[in-house]
């Protein structure tokens, strides 16, 4: 409804204001688009799919996961840095700098908290591997925007630091579930048993929801919505990252209850109700949409005529 609203409002903004290469198939002035990710990501996929993974190195077994999750990593901030070195950036070198590292000490704070509270019997074995292991995008997602808040207000920073990860955040998300998919059962994010048309074989002869890939088609499909909207309305500052985190909490919200889980109030489960703090805090995107993510019109110019009298 929000997305629909913003949609069919002010169509008529300025041709320069609107990136036109954002909703353009595959690469342009290497930017990566929307409808390019299926297209890209499908060999990646067939490719992982064909190969014997995990792989074993000097006789140590390497996580399927662990290798797709450095590679998110390290795709999604070289992808960050050609799109700085290409759009700008409206923040300053130094603030820039100390606002990522206010991000990865928040994100990995986060998402070790909320990973603990979403397993809280991991507390109570012995288990170390499984206490390193668990965590959550969800907590890294809140636990780094409270960081850059804060360390925003500190450095007095007004502008939106957010906009411009958007896209390296949903590049490193989308590789990230490709290794949760490949993972099967062993990383605790596979989906419930299910008779429905979807259902897969994640390993354990059960047909089961395939959460990861459900992920991977809403992040392509917020990744698009993004880019119709920037070509079709003018944005505020900001607008981008609200839209890409309150829509994947709402998300998030509703997949994981496909999910195992431990239940901690009203049937949710702590990365649930984490969600649901989120949205609580993004309110204002759904009440009042127009306000909050459009950028203001300019107010036309005046012009005045000046009579003489004789």
């Amino acid at each position: 409804m929000v997305l629909t609203t913003l949609a069919t409002t002010r169509k008529s903004a300025p041709a320069e204001a609107r990136p036109r290469h954002l909703c353009r198939c595959g690469l342009h002035g290497g930017l990566l688009t929307a409808s390019a990710l299926p297209s890209i990501l499908a060999p990646v996929l067939t490719l992982a799919l064909a190969l014997d993974l995990p792989p074993t190195i000097a006789g140590t077994t390497i996580p399927v996961h662990t290798i797709f999750e450095i590679a998110a990593f390290a795709v999604g901030f070289r992808y960050f840095l050609r799109l700085r070195a290409r759009q700008g950036d409206t923040i300053a070198e130094t603030p820039r700098l100390l606002i990522f590292i206010a991000a990865s000490v928040g994100a990995l704070f986060g998402a070790r908290l909320l990973g603990l509270l979403e397993d809280p019997w991991v507390l109570r074995g012995d288990d170390l591997m499984a206490l390193i292991a668990s965590k959550t995008i969800v907590g890294g997602l809140l636990g780094g925007l409270l960081c850059v808040e804060l360390t925003k207000r500190r450095l007095g920073v007004t502008r939106s630091s957010g906009d411009l990860m958007v896209r390296p955040i949903l590049l490193g998300m989308i590789l990230g579930r490709i290794g949760c998919f490949l993972s099967g059962l062993t990383d605790g994010t596979h989906g419930l048993p299910t008779a429905f048309i979807t259902g897969l074989d994640l390993g354990d002869g059960i047909p089961r929801h395939p959460t990861a890939l459900y992920e991977i088609a809403a992040l392509i499909a917020l990744w698009w919505t993004i880019a119709r909207l920037e070509a079709r309305v003018v944005l505020a500052d900001g607008a981008r990252f609200k839209i890409f985190l309150a829509s994947y909490l709402a998300f998030r919200l509703g997949v994981d209850g496909l999910k195992p889980r431990v239940e901690l109030l009203f049937g949710l489960s702590a990365i649930q109700i984490a969600c649901a703090l989120g949205l609580v805090y993004y309110r204002r995107i759904f009440t009042s949409p127009t306000r909050e993510l459009l950028a203001p019109r300019p107010w036309p110019t005046a012009t005045t005529s000046t009579t003489t009298s004789r």
